[in-house]
């Protein structure tokens, strides 16, 4: 049996450390600090993006590993950072389930997804093929993040973490989508997090508050 070739190695590591942030996402409860493990998360994408395209000769993931490192690692990042300095929401994040109860569930839904993955993996043919579990999980890591949460940043950093593991497995599945794909689903990021930024400020002027329960208050009253 021949010997893992050292990128297949770093690609390793770097899907582990993928789904090691997540987890430390859906433990955080400091805003600034979630904020940055996303920017790390992006920053482990981009890197392994670009060891794929390397390894494979992949020239439109390069395209796709740069894209990632300005839009996940510096861009995002930076308008969030912004965005909570204009609300002044530096603040402790509630969540819906207890600390350990969360995590419990977390490996819970881990195991599941590498059980699910496990058959999807064994019809690609692509070299990354055994990161497709730790996408998976780490898409439904981000997804737990998202329904355990009542602040509105944070549900919208568990959306762009979901994100991330999307592209992961497609590019663990398939070497990637099609740069026109990439492309527009990165405006449509940007675009939609711009978006979400208005909101947060309507919320917060019509409640002074971001937390989601005050939407409660919406609905129509006789």
């Amino acid at each position: 049996m021949s010997a893992t070739p050292l990128w297949a190695q770093l690609i390793n590591l770097l899907a582990a450390i993928l789904l090691l942030l997540a987890f430390a996402m859906l433990a955080q409860r400091r805003i600034l600090t979630l904020i940055n493990l996303f920017a790390a998360q992006g920053l482990a994408l981009a890197s392994s993006t670009a060891i794929v395209a390397f390894a494979t000769n992949q020239r439109h993931l390069y395209w796709s590993a740069g894209l990632t490192l300005i839009l996940k690692v510096a861009l995002l990042p930076w308008l969030l950072h912004r965005l909570i300095r204009k609300l002044d929401v530096r603040w402790d994040v509630e969540g819906l389930i207890n600390i350990p109860m969360t995590m419990l569930i977390g490996i819970v839904l881990v195991v599941f997804a590498f059980n699910l993955a496990l058959p999807i993996s064994q019809l690609a043919n692509t070299v990354t093929r055994a990161t497709l579990g730790i996408a998976m999980a780490s898409v439904m890591l981000s997804f737990l993040m998202m329904i355990t949460r009542r602040k509105a940043i944070p549900q919208v950093i568990g959306f762009l973490s979901m994100e991330n593991g999307l592209f992961f497995a497609a590019t663990s599945a398939t070497y990637g989508m099609p740069m026109v794909v990439e492309l527009g689903i990165a405006l449509d990021v940007l675009v939609g997090m711009l978006i979400l930024g208005v909101f947060f400020f309507q919320i917060r002027e019509q409640f002074d508050s971001l937390d989601l329960k005050h939407l409660e208050q919406l609905k129509e009253e006789e």
